[in-house]
């Protein structure tokens, strides 16, 4: 079984943790990953559809892909509507 690394981690620690975080998400990205915060969405994306990220953190993990299917159920609905 595969486990995450020391980034993956950091990864879900930091977007659990980030409404304690004070100041602008973008900037604390950066100052505390050391990544861009578009490398750090790509990266959050990919990681959130492990099955060891969810054995990490069910319940965070399990939240941001709700997020992200409720995003692209909606995206998908505003391009039905603009097809009609």
């Amino acid at each position: 079984m595969s486990t995450l690394d020391a980034r993956d981690r950091a990864i879900l620690d930091f977007e659990r943790d980030w409404p304690q975080h004070r100041g602008a998400k973008e900037e604390a990205i950066r100052a505390e990953l050391q990544l861009t915060p578009s490398r750090y969405y790509q990266l959050l994306g990919r990681v959130i559809d492990t099955g060891e990220a969810l054995a990490y953190d069910p319940m965070l993990v399990g939240r941001l892909r709700r997020m992200r299917d409720a995003r692209e159920h909606a995206r998908r609905a505003r391009g039905a509507e603009t097809l009609q």
